[in-house]
């Protein structure tokens, strides 16, 4: 029954309320008289009084839609709401004694004022029926919730969790003891032991955190108690932002995986930046990436005057300026997209000095470690050799900076694409030491959360199809930084280069990637499979090591950093061979790149770079 009431439509929700509120001007007539004339059965002024109880009833109509009772929600109905109903009980009452006096309906005089105080205590408890009838209409269907946080936000959510069919809030939990047994909402305010005791029994099956105002460490260690209690948990954004975001379970979202990284994200925003590139024209080579449409984004917000986007995939150009296109025209600056590759020098040189292109950055690259392991030519010709081209042109044109996007897989590499890339390094390195009007730079990243074919958006694809989710070993560790934080500190490199120096974010301690794999399972709600718990949802398969993958990632190859305006960027002054050496081994580079001889590339990158060998390949 209470489930069939709670699936009414809302009109014929209003119409019961409506008879429900007749019924109690009715009963309070009769109660009054009753109470009145010391007799339930006074009959004769039961009947002399119909008039008066007409009068009652037709007010009660016509000021139930005027003061719009028929818009209070039941389920949700507050203190202003109930001031309304208030209101109404009241007009009633002094309409009929005004109507009873000036017309001698016949009725006691104190009968109307009796009716009156009754229907203000009958109105609010009808309504509280109501509710709980309404809400046990879905209660068993609902997943019990705590809100950790009693504070203006937990409140708020509180409240909006009490009107959704899917959610049931049944405590507030709050780590200020002074609190503890305070009734907020209608919940009584526990401590973090009480809220173990209600999942233990089974009364609480989900938690939401509802505390905006944690920084990245505190709810990280906030998230990790909760976790261990063995159900979801998720953190709601503050109501504010949740309105127009639809229905609640769209408003809620797993934890960030940036909260579990141990770290706060760096502030990065400088007005050095907006600074160096306002007015400029700058050229972004792979616009059309992850990080190259990010440091679009950034030169634009940055005021660039123009904006040259260079993208070898003729489809990843068309997006990346449809995207950019209104940005840049609020911003007032020009897009100027050109399919190109930064291997063709000469075409390079000429778009540089067509544009006037005072800053390069320089984020076109092969960067898919198995991929290029099978592809060394295509990886030598696009990583190494194209950068050397590029770079040449950037100084045969003049360009002011240029800044190299690197990777800390160029750091002792065991795999051909970070040998590529220690290899474009060598190049700009190189260049720099024969170049007076270009300042060049290098930036190593550690891996980019959500840039595209990292492990994070990958365990999220492979969690939405069931599992399992694949590691390569459960030892592997990698450092994480954000998009904005990769794009910023490129263009803040760019800035603070003198010429040749490689610079690094400060990004903590590295993460574990087997940790990350069993958070992001569990902050989807889901259970790790494993042999503590083999019916859990999904399981963590290791697959072994891929051809030229390392266990963890370093920075830098020396350990000597210097300072920079940045207390979180580290700048070094990193070893370089002689330019003759380098010149030899990318001519030798291209010679085998031309033939596809991928022993001799192999050879040629483990000449310069520190910790590459040149196994041959086994035969496909």
């Amino acid at each position: 029954m209470h489930a069939k009431m709670a699936a009414l439509p809302r009109n014929a929700k209003g119409a019961l309320l409506a008879l429900l509120d007749g019924a109690l001007v009715v009963l309070s007539y009769w109660a009054a008289v009753s109470l009145r004339m010391s007799d339930p059965w006074a009959a004769p002024v039961l009947g002399a009084g119909l008039p008066a109880l007409g009068v009652a009833l037709s007010a009660g109509v016509a000021l139930w839609w005027a003061l719009r009772i028929h818009s209070i929600k039941v389920t949700t109905s507050g203190g202003r709401s109930l001031l309304r109903v208030f209101g109404w009980c009241a007009c009633v009452s002094l309409v009929t004694t005004l109507a009873n006096a000036a017309l001698g309906l016949g009725l006691p005089r104190t009968v109307p004022l009796v009716m009156g105080a009754l229907m203000l205590g009958g109105a609010p408890a009808a309504r509280l029926l109501a509710q709980s009838l309404l809400l046990a209409g879905h209660a068993r269907a609902s997943v019990p919730v705590a809100v950790y946080g009693a504070g203006a936000a937990g409140v708020q959510m509180v409240s909006a969790l009490q009107a959704s069919h899917e959610y049931r809030p049944v405590a507030l939990v709050d780590d200020n003891p002074a609190l503890h047994g305070v009734v907020v909402s209608g919940l009584e305010v526990v401590g973090a032991d009480a809220l173990g005791a209600l999942v233990a029994r089974g009364a609480v099956r989900r938690v939401i955190v509802a505390i905006p105002s944690l920084g990245a460490a505190a709810r990280r260690r906030l998230i990790g108690r909760l976790d261990a209690l063995g159900v979801p948990v998720e953190a709601l954004p503050s109501y504010v932002e949740m309105v127009g975001a639809g229905t609640l379970r769209e408003a809620l979202r797993p934890v960030a995986l940036e909260d579990l990284l141990g770290r706060e994200a760096v502030a990065l925003d400088m007005p050095a930046i907006r600074a160096a590139y306002r007015g400029r024209s700058v050229l972004v080579s792979g616009a059309g990436g992850s990080i190259g449409s990010e440091l679009c984004r950034q030169a634009i917000t940055a005021g660039a005057a123009r904006l040259v986007l260079l993208e070898r995939s003729e489809y990843a150009l068309y997006a990346i300026e449809r995207e950019l296109a209104p940005l840049a025209d609020g911003a007032g600056c020009a897009l100027v997209p050109a399919l190109g590759d930064v291997a063709d020098g000469r075409a390079c040189e000429g778009l540089l000095r067509a544009h006037g292109v005072e800053t390069v950055l320089h984020a076109a690259a092969y960067k898919h470690v198995p991929i290029v392991e099978g592809n060394e030519a295509a990886g030598v010709r696009n990583n190494a050799l194209g950068t050397r081209a590029f770079a040449e042109a950037a100084a045969r044109a003049g360009v002011g900076r240029f800044v190299l996007v690197s990777t800390d897989k160029a750091v002792r590499p065991p795999n051909v694409m970070g040998a590529t890339k220690r290899m474009a390094e060598i190049a700009v390195q190189d260049l720099q030491r024969r170049t007076r009007g270009t300042v060049f730079s290098m930036v190593r990243f550690g891996n980019v959360l959500g840039s595209s074919g990292s492990v994070i958006p990958l365990f999220r694809a492979q969690i939405e199809k069931g599992g399992p989710v694949t590691l390569t070993d459960p030892g592997v560790t990698r450092y994480f930084m954000t998009i904005p934080e990769a794009a910023r500190l490129v263009m803040l490199a760019g800035t603070f280069a003198e010429g040749g120096e490689v610079f690094v974010l400060d990004m903590g301690a590295p993460v574990r990637i087997h940790d990350l794999a069993r958070q992001m399972i569990e902050l989807s709600g889901l259970t790790v499979r494993d042999a503590d718990r083999p019916d859990g949802d999904i399981a963590i398969e290791v697959t072994g090591l891929r051809p030229g993958e390392k266990l963890h990632e370093e920075l830098l190859i020396d350990a000597d950093t210097l300072a920079t305006p940045h207390p979180k960027i580290l700048r070094a002054q990193e070893g370089c061979p002689p330019g003759p050496v380098v010149a030899g081994v990318l001519s030798r580079l291209e010679g085998a790149a031309g033939r596809g001889d991928a022993a001799a590339l192999r050879a040629e990158l483990s000449r310069l770079v520190d910790g590459f060998a040149a196994p041959r390949r086994a035969a496909a």
